[in-house]
This record gives structure tokens, C-alpha cells and sequence, in this order.
């Protein structure tokens, strides 16, 4: 059997597209949801704070934002209409691991003044934030090779002069 130099070339391209890394692939699997929802439910229930639910359009919204910072993982947020947690390593970061750095900011939050004290806690208030109902989120390899999480809340947090639990 031969082969024409068209069809090894196409053999070629094809094999080398399937090699090539994925960059911006942010779609949340099954796992991926379930460990997203649980590693939420797990920071509410301190606060006692009612639980969240997967929601689609929240979803979809964070997976074209993860998708189009996977060119640079820019430490920027989307300015979308949602609540929004970022967080980038350089590692890749499970559902768990990115709701524990956002949770490790706890210690900033001062409940008695309703503010932030010696450092960032808003990520945290707005994973306890009463008032939420579901999120959505994505993961995205970038082509630095680190990994860029969000996560959109509804409603969404954080408003000034309310408290989030």
C-alpha cells in the first residue's frame, strides 16, 4: 500500500495537533464540579451558611473567562456581572486547593468591624457569602504552564456595609 505525500502530510498534522499540549481548556467535569460544590459546602458550613448548586450559565461564564486568560494568566478580574474568585499557580490547583487558598483569608476578616485587617479576605467573604445561591467554575492551563482557576457566584457578595454571614 502506498501513500501520497498529501496523505502523510495530513497523518503529520494530525498526529502533531493531538501531541500538542491543550492551552484554555477550562470545561469542569463531573469531578471537577463535585469537588467544587463539596469544597464550597465544606467553607459554608463554618458560617453556617446555606449551600450552593451548580449553575450552567455560571459555568459557561467561567470557563470562556479561564479560556481566554489561558494566553497569559493574567492575575485579572473579568468585571463580569457575577461574584468572582481568581487564583493562579503554578502547579495545577484542584477545586479543593483553589476554595483553601481563597478560605486561608479568613484570618484577615474581622467580623466585629465588618471589614479586611492586615491583608486581602474579599475571595473569602465572597465563598461564605450568605446570600449566594449557586456558582459556576473552570480551570485553564495556560501557555505559561501555570493554571488559572475562577469561580462566578449569584447573586454576588461583598457589598459594602453588609455582612457576609
Amino acid at each position: 500500500m502506498e501513500f501520497s505525500f498529501r496523505q502523510v502530510s495530513i497523518a503529520i498534522i494530525a498526529l502533531a495537533t493531538i501531541a500538542q499540549p491543550s492551552f484554555g481548556q477550562a470545561a469542569c467535569d463531573s469531578d471537577c464540579i463535585k469537588g467544587f460544590i463539596a469544597a464550597h459546602q465544606a467553607a459554608r458550613e463554618t458560617v453556617g451558611a446555606p449551600p450552593v448548586k451548580w449553575n450552567t450559565t455560571l459555568a459557561d461564564f467561567a470557563e470562556s473567562y479561564a479560556t481566554k486568560r489561558s494566553a497569559d494568566c493574567a492575575a485579572q478580574h473579568s468585571q463580569g456581572p457575577y461574584g468572582e474568585n481568581i487564583a493562579m499557580a503554578s502547579a495545577e490547583l484542584s477545586p479543593a486547593d483553589s476554595v483553601k487558598l481563597w478560605m486561608d483569608e479568613k484570618k484577615y476578616y474581622d467580623q466585629a468591624s465588618n471589614s479586611c485587617t492586615g491583608g486581602e479576605c474579599h475571595h473569602y467573604t465572597q465563598v461564605v457569602w450568605r446570600d449566594t445561591t449557586s456558582i459556576g467554575c473552570a480551570r485553564a492551563t495556560c501557555k505559561t504552564g501555570w493554571m488559572f482557576v475562577t469561580c462566578n457566584y449569584y447573586p454576588p457578595g461583598n457589598y459594602v456595609g453588609e455582612r457576609p454571614y
